[in-house]
């Protein structure tokens, strides 16, 4: 029962809860903060297939001007991270890499072997050079019309970190070309137990739990939390600066932000009463999260602001209310409650009037929401049935389809920023790790391997 399992959850991560040190914030490394600025040229038009389908293109390794080997590196990483970006939203299509060697390398712009290109059937050919600066890197990219052998897109870029640049690339790439809103320069963040520490204070042999970010696709995967304690249920903010979690401090659970780039830590609820869970706004002004504070033995949702004022009680219900998640225009909140017996997820409106619908009908167990992005309108979510999967349901029409199928078990769904992917947790490789797969239920990607990583959430 539903009820049941979350008194036992509550209570568990209470009991390792410690006297100890809260948690200290981490600041990730320059290779982890936003890329530097990139400086636009002139031309912009749009590369199409002559048979209507998607564009077909090729993107060799960048040229290394010079030997310098910084530059040498940077090339060849510069292609396979561009071509693996792009190929992940499936908005083109591509000559394959195992075919380049018959081409002749260019070696600038000037010499680029299109009647080559073209007799591989490519529409567009992206050619890039790099050169060792004082300061790091300067790279040039230009996406080449192979018919009329004309630029259609170029950028500059300055920068010391290639993978960083290569992803810049790609989300340009696709706004420009497919009218898409990528997520190449994304981040995921989630706790993990990799660092097998002991947790501080009294409590022995508990281990611990701290907040991760990565890129999107699971590399540069840093540590962002040294509390030495129980560090769960990351939140990326909109603006992708901050991290809301839930830490366990002095007996209790309560609710951090770290301010990642800027290396600082704010406490959003204080005192003993039980706080977890938080959720952002859209706008990023408040936050909703459940808490036992009323003393009536059970979690009710509340909002509060973003600097911890004008805390309001949501829910008025003796059952149980978690998980909750903002609609995309923060007017609504869906959240799982078993006030049916069984835990399902309803929705409410933001101003408390009327009682909240239920959403999922035809479920035994129901739970962890998250709601997509704009223009999806929809609601992924853990269902349970001998095992947990993944499943999504259309807000409008209630149409349900199913993403993932008994392989381990599959829980905590989180939406890309574009709403064409989903990350989750799976123990189909044993322990728990971080999954994406295409909203469609293809191209499942596996993005942690060290430890048991969880509770995913994916930058704005």
């Amino acid at each position: 029962m539903f009820r049941n399992w979350s008194l036992t959850f509550l209570s568990g991560l209470l009991a390792v809860a410690v006297l100890g040190a809260g948690p200290v914030v981490q600041q990730p490394p320059a290779s982890q903060q936003p890329p530097t600025s990139q400086q636009p040229t002139d031309i912009t038009t749009t590369i199409t297939s002559e048979g209507g389908s998607v564009p077909r293109l090729a993107i060799p390794d960048f040229i290394a001007i010079g030997t310098d080997p910084d530059a040498v590196a940077a090339a060849k990483a510069l292609g396979q991270v561009l071509w693996d970006d792009l190929n992940f939203e499936h908005e083109f299509a591509f000559i394959p890499r195992d075919t380049y060697a018959s081409i002749p390398r260019a070696t600038s712009f000037a010499d680029v072997p299109f009647d080559r290109w073209r007799e591989l059937n490519a529409d567009g050919l992206i050619i890039g050079t790099v050169q060792k600066t004082p300061t790091g890197l300067r790279i040039e990219m230009r996406l080449f019309n192979a018919r009329t052998r004309q630029s259609a897109y170029g950028r500059v870029y300055d920068a010391k970190n290639p993978r960083g640049i290569a992803h810049a690339m790609s989300d340009e790439l696709h706004a420009s070309q497919r009218a898409l809103k990528g997520v190449a320069l994304t981040k995921l963040t989630f706790d993990s137990d990799r660092d097998g520490e002991k947790m501080t204070g009294t409590v022995e042999k508990r281990e611990t739990k701290e907040v991760y970010i990565s890129d999107y696709d699971g590399e540069g995967q840093t540590r962002v939390t040294l509390g030495r304690t129980l560090n769960v249920f990351p939140r990326w903010s909109p603006n992708g600066k901050s991290i809301a979690y839930t830490s366990y401090r002095r007996g209790g659970a309560n609710i951090f932000i770290s301010n990642i780039y800027e290396g600082t830590l704010e406490e959003l609820t204080q005192g003993k009463d039980e706080s977890w869970l938080a959720a952002w706004s859209p706008d990023g002004t408040r936050l909703c999260f459940a808490s036992s504070r009323d003393g009536n033995g059970n979690s009710s949702l509340y909002v509060v602001n973003r600097d911890g004022s004008g805390l309001r009680r949501l829910t008025n219900h003796p059952s149980i209310n978690m998980s909750p998640t903002w609609s995309p225009s923060g007017t609504q909140i869906a959240f799982t409650s078993d006030r049916t017996g069984a835990p399902q997820i309803y929705i409410m409106s933001l101003d408390g009037l009327g009682n909240p619908t239920r959403l999922t009908t035809g479920e035994s167990y129901a739970d962890k929401p998250t709601w997509s992005p704009a223009p999806y309108n929809e609601i992924a979510y853990t269902s349970r049935a001998g095992g947990n999967d993944i499943k999504v349901i259309d807000v409008a029409t209630r149409e349900v389809r199913q993403l993932t199928f008994g392989e381990g078990n599959n829980e905590s769904p989180v939406f890309s920023p574009n709403g064409r992917h989903v990350a989750f947790t799976s123990t189909r490789s044993g322990k728990k790790q971080i999954y994406t797969i295409a909203r469609t239920g293809k191209d499942l990607k596996q993005i942690t391997r060290a430890g048991n990583n969880e509770h995913p959430d994916w930058s704005r």
